[in-house]
């Protein structure tokens, strides 16, 4: 019988004293082929401010007729009314209209203000309201991410490289390219739309490359974010309930 690209050699486990057998791959290119779409790439986006005019929901929209343009399907969740974490139980309304959201989505996109150096309390709320582990669904594992803020005055990274990290603390693939909008005060017009720019040019960058990311991780997201350390646990427990019965 041929043996399985994803199955190890006895030898080279003979020199991995360490590793769980039945929790040891190795990876398989064939499961990393992207299956043919049959849906319109389902993103969600999260924008940190409830100003009346807020910048960073203007953004949102723009790239929301991006997105829609690129192919996706596009919800936006509007954070008026969404307690603060753990000021109400998890049954609030507006908690289960997130974390719903968060489920539905293969992709999304955070757009932040910069406030002191930082990322939005609004925009950092909502996350805090998605717990890493979610029950047996971790509800941002393996899904897309792009990120973008707005800055009153010149340019800056701040809120960016916060939101960065914090993707990759709720275990999302964040694409390389992201939109930091300087000034966004002059960047809109008084409907609201976003004027010609390199600003603009790089926000397509940004949202054309988030539907490419989105159409190939999707069908392989739950192949790439399997890992050794969770199957040698699951591998663990299922040793020891067939033990238990054994006795």
């Amino acid at each position: 019988m041929a043996r399985s690209l994803s199955t190890p050699k006895e030898s080279v486990l003979s020199d991995l004293p360490n590793i769980v057998p039945a929790a040891f791959e190795v990876p398989d290119f064939t499961r990393l082929v992207p299956s043919a779409p049959t849906h319109k790439p389902r993103i969600l986006m999260l924008y940190g401010s409830l100003r009346e005019r807020s910048y960073s929901r203007l953004l949102t929209f723009e790239a929301q007729h991006l997105l829609e343009s690129f192919g996706a399907e596009v919800r936006i969740f509007h954070a008026n009314g969404l307690p603060l974490p753990n000021d109400a139980p998890d049954d609030h309304p507006k908690v289960q209209e997130l974390r719903e959201a968060m489920l539905w989505s293969e992709g999304q996109v955070w757009t932040s203000p910069e406030r002191h150096g930082a990322m939005s309390a609004v925009l950092k709320s909502q996350i805090d309201w998605i717990p890493l582990p979610g029950g047996a669904i971790r509800p941002t594992q393996g899904r897309t991410l792009a990120l973008m803020q707005v800055s009153g005055g010149s340019q800056s990274f701040n809120a960016l490289n916060q939101m960065r990290i914090l993707g990759r603390w709720m275990r999302m693939v964040t694409i390389p390219n992201q939109s930091s909008v300087a000034k966004a005060w002059q960047e809109f017009d008084e409907a609201g739309r976003m004027k010609p720019s390199s600003y603009y040019d790089r926000v397509v960058d940004v949202m054309e490359e988030l539907v490419k990311f989105t159409l190939i991780n999707r069908s392989v997201a739950g192949y790439l974010t399997s890992r050794y350390s969770e199957r040698k646990e699951e591998a663990v427990k299922l040793e020891e309930r067939v033990s238990l019965k054994a006795i």
